[in-house]
C-alpha cells in the first residue's frame, strides 16, 4: 500500500504541515515515514519542474511506498531553477552557495525561517555546547550576516551567537579579511581572565591563524572548557591541511583539546547540519535521512561501499526535501562518513547534472 494517497497530504493546508515539522523537531521523534511522504506530496503538488522531474521517474504521490523512492535533487539545479514551493519574490532570506568566481552560485530561497532555525540550534547546542556551565563568548572567523546576507553559515553563526552565545560574541572577518591581530588580542585577553571561549570558523580561516601563530611564536593557552567549530573545505584560498594535522595545530597554537574541536557538515542546498569529531561519523538527526547511493545505478550502495551521499531534510519544505550532493561517503549504525568528492564521470552516473533535472 502507498504511504499516502493522492489525496491526503493536500487536505493539510501548508501552515499545518509545517507545525508538525516543527514539533517533530522539537521533540526529536515521530513518524518520520509518514512526514517525509506528505513534504513529497507538498512538493510535488507546488513545483511543477519537481513534479515533471518525478514522473519521468515513475514516482508520485500514490505510487510512493518508501522514503527512499523519493526523487533526489541535484545540487547543480540549484544554479539554474528557482527550486521553491511558492513564489520567490515572497521569500524572506535567499542564502547563495559559494565557489570560484567562475561559477554560477546556487540559491536556495526561503518563505519563512522557522524550520531552518528550529533544525538548527538544537543540534549545534547537542555537539557544540555540552558541558558548557554558562553562555560562552563565541568568537566567528567569518564575515557577519550583516556583510554577507546570503551566506548561510553566516546567518548561521549569527543566530547561534544571539540566541547561544554570550554578550561579548562577535565576527573576526571584515571586508573579506580575518582582523588577525584583533582576534589574537580578544583570545589573549579570555586566557588572562580564565574566560573559556567557542571558535568557530572555516578550516582555511583556521590555517590562516595558525600560520601566524606559528610565524609569531605564538602558543597561546584558551580556558579550559574553550572548544571550536570548524567547518567547510579550502576552494583554493589557503594551503590545504589534512584534518588530523590541522586538529593538532589548533591543540598546539590555541590550547584546545582534541574532543572539544568539532566538524559541521552543512550545505546551502539543505536546512540541517551534521557535527562530529575527529575518528567519529556524522550523527543524523531525526528529521533527516542519509542514503549512500551507487553513482552507477543511483540505488543504495552495498553495506560499507563507498557511494555519493543523498539527504532527505524534512526541514526543507518550501525548498525539495531530497537532495543528491556531490560527496562520497560510507554508512556506518551510527550515521555517516565523508571520504571525499565524485569526480565528473561519477557525477554523471548518478545523474547530478542540472540539464538531467529538467
Amino acid at each position: 500500500m502507498a504511504l499516502l494517497s493522492r489525496h491526503t497530504s493536500m487536505d493539510k493546508t501548508a501552515s499545518q504541515l509545517q507545525s508538525r515539522l516543527l514539533a517533530f523537531i522539537t521533540r526529536g521523534h515521530g513518524e518520520f515515514d509518514a512526514l517525509a511522504a506528505e513534504v513529497f506530496a507538498f512538493q510535488f503538488e507546488r513545483n511543477t519542474v519537481y513534479r515533471a522531474f518525478c514522473e519521468r521517474q515513475s514516482v508520485t504521490p500514490a505510487t510512493l511506498t518508501d522514503w527512499r523512492q523519493i526523487p533526489a535533487v541535484p545540487t547543480s539545479a540549484f544554479k539554474e531553477l528557482p527550486l521553491a514551493c511558492f513564489p520567490i519574490a515572497e521569500a524572506v532570506a535567499e542564502f547563495y552557495t559559494s565557489g570560484t568566481t567562475q561559477e554560477k552560485a546556487g540559491k536556495h530561497y526561503f518563505q519563512t525561517l522557522d524550520l531552518y532555525h528550529a533544525a538548527m540550534l538544537p543540534s549545534f547546542r547537542e555537539h557544540l555546547l555540552s558541558g558548557a556551565p554558562h553562555r560562552l563568548p563565541m568568537y566567528a572567523l567569518t564575515p557577519s550576516p550583516v556583510e554577507e546576507p546570503h551566506s548561510s553559515l553566516a546567518h548561521m553563526l549569527g543566530v547561534v551567537m544571539r540566541e547561544l552565545g554570550g554578550d561579548d560574541s562577535e565576527f573576526f572577518v571584515e571586508a573579506g579579511h580575518l582582523q588577525i591581530e584583533r582576534l589574537v588580542h580578544v583570545l589573549c585577553a579570555a586566557q588572562w581572565e580564565h574566560q573559556p571561549v567557542c571558535l568557530l570558523g572555516t578550516a582555511f580561516a583556521f590555517v590562516h591563524l595558525l600560520d601566524h601563530c606559528a610565524k609569531a611564536q605564538l602558543r597561546l593557552d584558551l580556558p579550559a572548557g574553550s572548544r571550536l567549530m570548524e567547518t567547510g573545505g579550502y576552494k583554493g584560498r589557503s594551503r590545504e591541511v589534512p584534518k588530523d594535522e590541522l586538529y593538532s595545530l589548533i591543540t598546539k597554537h590555541l590550547g584546545v583539546p582534541g574532543e572539544l574541536i568539532v566538524n559541521e557538515y552543512g550545505m546551502t542546498e539543505l536546512s540541517t547540519q551534521f557535527y562530529s569529531r575527529l575518528g567519529e561519523v556524522k550523527t543524523v538527526p531525526a528529521w533527516v535521512r542519509v542514503l549512500i547511493v551507487d553513482p552507477r545505478s543511483g540505488k543504495e550502495a552495498a553495506n560499507q561501499s563507498v557511494g555519493m551521499i543523498r539527504i532527505l531534510d524534512l526541514a526543507n519544505l518550501w525548498s525539495l526535501s531530497a537532495i543528491q550532493t556531490e560527496d562520497l561517503g560510507i554508512a556506518t549504525p551510527a550515521g555517516f562518513d565523508i571520504v571525499g568528492r565524485a569526480t565528473d564521470a561519477e557525477a554523471r552516473g548518478c545523474s547530478l547534472r542540472a540539464e538531467d533535472f529538467r
